[in-house]
């Protein structure tokens, strides 16, 4: 992973020795920071057996040791790891894996066996590979031959010009006119498809059409894929890394005051003010009531009071909370509560 920012404009053969797959899913890096554990979501870019890459909603320092928990699609139990910052750009991490037993490493090969997961590496090459047959040009097919010159070169004789006669013209010479002859057929021939040797060109360039025109569907279908596959992973993560079937699910089991689940907080995301809000003088105290799930993250909002901008504001912060999972009778459960942002000049 360490080499992920260097290679981002590599297009020969992989250099890794250890095989890379594409997986958007959503994940947990914990960092211990003055002795405070910070809890930041993300989604994952690509996984392999000695780290990861992934798109995090805060910043991480290079040479941080952190913990990972990473939901992998279709696997029944988080994938959870030790590691340590290897790279930051802007929002973009590489984190190399730290003790990763040989069970983990298992389960990350029969996953990307089960789920048949892409290479970026081996997609690289085939879209290169896709990206050279478009570039070669019908031309570069071999020319047909040349029927002027295979008969010029069996009869040098015609290629010669025949000795003048008088008054400067030519003796009719038989085997030249039945040359000629021979060689207008030929011709005649050829325009009409019956030269084997134009034939097979046609065929050739026939070919040629066929395999220009699938791999570029293939090319285009690949990439609507991945595209779709890309943002539906993106959805997923700015919707609170729930479905709405599991949040429908969720029913709040208990009223928490909101000074008690203060002090659970983990992880706070300040809104930002609008610039709209800002310069219409837009100011106060937006109040929401939110609901909680077991792993801590909000679930759902609704604003109680305030203009819809500020409340929209406030709402898109507050997706990205963080709390420590509140426990009824020694079980994490769904709790609602109140919490209040306050928009200042």
């Amino acid at each position: 992973m360490a080499g992920e920012e260097q290679s981002k404009e590599w297009s020969g053969p992989s250099r890794r020795r250890v095989p890379r797959f594409v997986v958007q899913a959503p994940l947990d890096v914990t960092v211990l920071r003055s002795g405070i554990p910070d809890t930041m979501p993300g989604r994952s870019v690509n996984l392999g057996e000695r780290g990861i890459a992934a798109m995090m909603a805060g910043e991480l320092v290079a040479g941080e040791t952190v913990g990972v928990e990473l939901r992998l699609p279709l696997a029944v139990d988080p994938l959870r790891a030790r590691a340590l910052v290897r790279y930051q750009d802007k929002l973009r991490c590489g984190l190399e894996f730290v003790g990763l037993s040989a069970e983990q490493r298992a389960s990350i090969r029969d996953w990307a066996k089960d789920t048949k997961a892409l290479d970026p590496d081996v997609h690289r090459s085939a879209v290169s590979g896709i990206a050279r047959t478009m570039d070669a040009a019908p031309g570069s097919l071999p020319n047909p031959p040349n029927p002027k010159a295979a008969i010029a070169e069996k009869s040098p004789s015609i290629a010669a010009p025949h000795a003048g006669t008088k008054w400067g013209l030519k003796a009719p010479d038989p085997a030249l006119e039945k040359t000629k002859e021979r060689e207008k057929k030929i011709a005649d021939r050829s325009r009409s498809g019956g030269v084997p040797g134009r034939a097979i060109s046609g065929s050739a360039k026939k070919w040629s059409r066929v395999a220009w025109i699938t791999f570029a569907a293939v090319a285009v279908l690949a990439m609507a894929a991945f595209w779709w596959r890309w943002n539906r992973g993106w959805d997923d993560l700015e919707s609170g890394l729930k479905t709405e079937q599991a949040v429908e699910a969720e029913k709040p089991e208990a009223q928490v005051p909101a000074e008690l689940m203060e002090k659970l907080l983990l992880h706070r995301v300040e809104p930002k003010y609008p610039p709209e809000a800002r310069q219409a003088g837009l100011e106060g105290v937006i109040a929401l009531d939110i609901v909680v799930g077991r792993d801590g993250s909000v679930v759902r909002m609704r604003p109680l009071n305030g203009p819809e901008v500020l409340a929209r504001a406030a709402t898109d912060a507050l997706r990205w909370w963080k709390f420590e999972p509140y426990r009824v009778n020694g079980e994490p459960a769904v709790v609602e509560t109140t919490v209040a942002v306050e928009f200042k000049r």
